[in-house]
């Protein structure tokens, strides 16, 4: 499996990453939910250069012109409630996309011990589609793992986009081995060396969830 890490190159993109790990910066939510919207927007830029392209005639007011536009947009799929800023800076360039919502969560059987559990999805087919699946952190790779065998209840996609914008050495490593290399990209943002305890990347930025809207009651 490809994996594509944008904080490897020097652009602005890493000026929205910094501001969303950084500690000064991250008690005001409206300003990392943007930030993530930013990310999610980079994201989608670099990715529709993977598209498949065909060339379209355009009229102007003083003649025509043609132009490379995409065959088709992808679907876009996202796990709730984290996904969500990343999920609309994807939809502001792939504003024509259909939409897949995901519900999975760590349910902790103890202090560090958890299951991934899946409750709901609402998608359209994705038989043979490119599908975007993005979650804003990749830790242990087991909400990607099971979120991406949930879409396949709507279809067999042609290509599968897996994106975090922040992952762990760990996480990626298990989404390399347990997903199929042959129609899976991974996108990241930045890859992290370790995980805590509870399985929380470190350095990381936290839990994306409670920083973009709240802290939510434990089970």
């Amino acid at each position: 499996m490809q994996v594509i890490n944008l904080g490897d190159n020097n652009s602005v993109f890493n000026q929205f990453i910094a501001e969303i790990r950084d500690v000064n910066v991250q008690n005001d939510p409206l300003r990392f939910r943007k930030n993530i919207e930013r990310i999610g927007e980079i994201f989608a830029y670099e990715i529709s250069k993977k598209l498949t392209y065909q060339s379209k005639e355009v009229t102007t007011p003083l003649g025509k012109v043609d132009i490379n536009l995409p065959e088709s947009f992808p679907i876009l799929a996202t796990i709730l409630r984290a996904g969500l800023p990343l999920h609309q800076g994807l939809l502001n360039y792939f504003d024509r996309s259909g939409n897949a919502f995901i519900s999975a969560y760590r349910k902790y059987v103890d202090t560090k011990e958890f299951v991934i559990e899946f409750e709901y999805l609402a998608s359209p087919s994705l038989e043979d589609k490119v599908v975007i699946l993005s979650d804003p952190m990749l830790a242990t790779g087991s909400s990607l793992e099971v979120s991406y065998h949930a879409l396949h209840r709507k279809g067999r996609p042609k290509h599968v986009h897996l994106l975090a914008i922040i992952a762990s050495q760990e996480g990626v490593d298990y989404v390399r081995e347990k997903l199929p290399s042959d129609h899976c990209t991974l996108w990241v943002g930045g890859i992290d060396p370790e995980l805590d305890e509870k399985k929380y990347i470190v350095p990381g930025l936290g839990d994306a969830g409670d920083l973009a809207y709240g802290n939510k009651m434990d089970e």
